[in-house]
């Protein structure tokens, strides 16, 4: 925990508050999640990965083989659970492959 003298905060505490003032922390979490697409699903996959965004709590991914997104689909539940993890929280409840 911060400790909190004054009105003297640390400079994590003062980022934290600021990140919850502005609601900036489900953005960053979903930053988080773009960015450790090629790490969780690897470097063979992330080669096929033509796009990804996120819009309403879904992943949208687009992909150059349409053999890999066929196999991809009957994981999605198994890759929400496995991003999720790595970035940290909630942040998305469905994958869209297209």
């Amino acid at each position: 925990m911060c400790a909190k003298r004054g009105n003297e905060f640390t400079i994590k505490q003062a980022i934290q508050d600021m990140m919850h003032t502005y609601r900036l922390q489900g953005k960053v979490d979903e930053v988080n999640l773009l960015n450790g697409w090629e790490k969780v699903m690897g470097s063979a996959i992330a080669k096929y990965t033509r796009k990804l965004h996120i819009d309403n709590r879904i992943l949208y991914v687009e992909l150059t083989s349409a053999a890999l997104r066929a196999e991809l689909s009957y994981g999605r539940e198994k890759m929400v659970v496995m991003l999720n993890e790595s970035a940290g929280g909630n942040v998305i409840d469905d994958i869209v492959l297209r």
